[in-house]
């Protein structure tokens, strides 16, 4: 059997799998705001419960905000600040006295959509979060690639290409240190800078996008942008990797429109006669990412 944990900023969860991918044991817990030895102590004692259930170890797999450093082992970019610079790879391994994988939370709902979800059977996979941040992880063959710098699908913090910046919108500067990431414009809070621009008022992305639905003339106009920046970022995608299939996640992939207007504008840009590329919803949702963490062993 398998577990899978999420570790996110506001809770872990964690969710066990039988040989047929059943689950047989779900729980949650809040994260321990801040305190990073009590988070230790909050994995560990899930999987003591779940084995406890199950009677019989299991595999671990983790997905974390942020991921290892390969120079340092320790933890990087994660907004959870608490673990940045820790070595949690190794602190867990120790603490559960066993081996652990452990993988980035977008990396890890790439895998779960490709291996049952909403990219089941594709051979190259791109697996894209549009929530509060934007990440992304990159599947071939059901296996995740991590990269030479465990950085593979980090397509939030390239530039947001010039062309899809109108004077209005451009200058944002990014929690990493850069200006005008992709994240700075496809993220939820993203969205709401690009429409408060427009029409000097803060409004909520869910919000910005029911008020376009109802014919909003600065809300459709802050959405036809965020359209459009998304089709021209995820072309560049498309023309490094040409994946079968983009899956989004996170709130903003819950906005119906995009699935409709993403792919016609991305055409102009993809470097090829036709774009055979689909862009599909997430299967799973917010459960991918813990399931994604089960599937990091096979």
């Amino acid at each position: 059997m398998r577990i899978g944990i999420d570790l996110g900023g506001s809770k872990i969860e964690a969710v066990a799998f039988d040989a047929q991918q059943q689950i047989v044991f779900r729980q949650r817990v809040a994260t321990p705001q801040g305190d990073y030895a009590a988070t230790l102590r909050s994995i560990k004692a899930l999987v003591e419960q779940a084995e406890a259930q199950l009677k019989q170890p299991c595999t671990v797999g983790i997905g974390t905000p942020g991921s290892a450093s390969a120079l340092t082992g320790a933890m990087k970019n994660c907004n959870s600040t608490c673990l940045n610079g820790q070595h949690l790879p190794a602190d867990i391994e120790a603490l559960l006295a066993r081996p652990v994988r452990i993988a980035n939370d977008a990396n890890c709902f790439a895998l779960s959509e490709a291996v049952d979800g909403a990219a089941a059977q594709a051979a190259v996979v791109f697996g894209v979060i549009l929530g509060t941040g934007v990440g992304g992880g990159l599947v071939v063959n059901q296996q995740l690639l991590t990269g030479a710098n465990h950085i593979a699908g980090e397509w939030g913090h390239n530039p947001m290409p010039s062309t899809a910046i109108t004077s209005e919108l451009v200058g944002r500067t990014c929690y990493c240190g850069r200006r005008d990431c992709v994240e700075t414009y496809l993220s939820g809070p993203g969205l709401t800078e690009t429409y408060r621009r427009i029409s000097s008022q803060p409004l909520a992305a869910e919000h910005i996008v029911a008020a376009a639905e109802q014919g909003d003339k600065q809300a459709g106009q802050a959405l036809a942008y965020y359209q459009q920046q998304l089709a021209m970022a995820l072309a560049q995608v498309i023309n490094i990797v040409d994946p079968d299939v983009i899956v989004l996640g996170g709130g903003m992939s819950n906005t119906a429109s995009l699935y409709q207007q993403v792919p016609r504008l991305w055409c102009e840009h993809v470097f090829n006669d036709e774009v055979r590329t689909q862009l599909r919803p997430a299967v799973h949702g917010d459960a991918s990412g813990v399931r994604g963490a089960a599937w990091l062993w096979p």
